[in-house]
């Protein structure tokens, strides 16, 4: 969601690492201790596992990938946004300036990337492919290459992913066990409070029974002496 709102920020803009921090300023405000790396890693990998999911079914992608609509969303945003431009500016551009323009400085990087991984790859498997056969089986083993590539990279992706939420998960069972300590030594120490309490009420109690008891036994000693002394007068 806050990326969404920096999308256009991004869009115009080839140096984004003050707005990946300011992401990660904005994430920490919510109780989310993330670095600005982090933040860019995590959209990445957002990006690249709804890139693959163009080819699947509609109940395929709500399975794999449950931040589809988000992604969706966003692109929708810009390239109404494109289009807005250009019916603004009253003139038309070719269709490699409106892809160019539909990738923001972060994704042109993670293009570039994985272009270059992807053309490493593929000059490797040609080569292995003239060694072995014609035309025909090369482009197949290209084609095959790239596949395997896309499969491999979405299974490290995946991946990383899981390692991600199983850290995130093993943290979060860490808070709770630290508060449910906390929470028991506060509960421990509030019943040791109220048990000393009592215990002060009950000597106190014990304390007033006797002082009362002496003063009784007092009064009727003063009672039996002030009797006696009567009683000689008398005589």
């Amino acid at each position: 969601m806050i990326r969404a709102e920096l999308d256009r920020s991004f869009m115009e803009t080839k140096r984004n690492k003050l707005l990946w921090e300011v992401i990660s300023t904005r994430m920490r405000e919510k109780g989310y201790n993330r670095s600005a790396d982090q933040c860019k890693c995590k959209w990445k990998n957002l990006v690249t596992r709804y890139k693959g999911c163009e080819t699947m079914e509609a109940e395929a992608i709500r399975q794999q990938f449950p931040f589809y609509n988000e992604l969706q969303a966003i692109y929708s945003s810009r390239m109404q946004n494109i289009l807005w431009s250009e019916s603004e500016g009253g003139g038309t551009t070719g269709m490699k300036k409106k892809a160019a323009v539909q990738l923001s400085s972060d994704e042109e990087e993670e293009v570039e990337e994985t272009t270059e991984l992807e053309k490493g790859n593929i000059r490797k498997k040609m080569k292995k492919g003239k060694t072995g056969g014609g035309s025909s089986s090369t482009s197949g083993s290209n084609i095959n290459s790239i596949k395997e590539i896309l499969e491999d990279f979405m299974r490290q992706q995946m991946q990383m992913e899981m390692q991600w939420r199983e850290a995130f998960e093993a943290r979060e069972n860490e808070r709770r066990m630290k508060e449910m300590e906390w929470r028991q030594t506060m509960e421990a120490l509030e019943n040791e409070r109220i048990m000393m309490d009592r215990r002060w009420r009950e000597r106190e109690e014990q304390r007033r029974i006797r002082e009362e008891a002496r003063a009784e036994k007092r009064d009727a000693l003063i009672t039996a002496l002030l009797n006696k002394l009567r009683r000689e007068d008398h005589m």
